[in-house]
């Protein structure tokens, strides 16, 4: 798949190893942007209990896990290829352990708290 320099910043801006500050327009894809950045911090081996995000409004919070939930959901069930050309695309190419990756919906839903995401009001 070949990636717009939109898709390739967003890319960089999802990367759990680099710090980042995310401001643009409303749907700019803010919210692919935090999401990704989650998944890949779990495909990382962060616990889901020690991961918080933060946002502004609830709408946003709720949408942001219902899309991380779905993901996790559908990695568990995506055959091998699928699944590596999904990662890929989410700048992780290189996940040796295809059988991590289908574990962490289980593991996120199973976390005690789960993942928080919340506004910052309610944090």
């Amino acid at each position: 798949m070949r990636q717009n320099d939109a898709t390739l910043r967003q890319i960089e801006a999802a990367d759990p190893t680099a710090n980042t500050w995310l401001s643009a327009n409303a749907g700019s894809g803010k919210t692919r942007v935090l999401t990704d950045r989650v998944a890949r911090l779990l495909l990382s081996g962060v616990s889901p209990q020690n991961i918080l995000c933060l946002t502004y409004t609830k709408a946003a919070a709720s949408e942001m896990q219902n899309r991380l939930f779905r993901r996790l959901g559908e990695w568990a069930m995506k055959p091998d290829t699928d699944l590596r050309a999904e990662l890929a695309e989410l700048g992780e190419a290189n996940v040796p352990d295809l059988g991590f990756a289908r574990q962490l919906f289980a593991r996120a839903i199973e976390t005690p708290g789960g993942l928080r995401i919340q506004t910052i009001h309610s944090f």
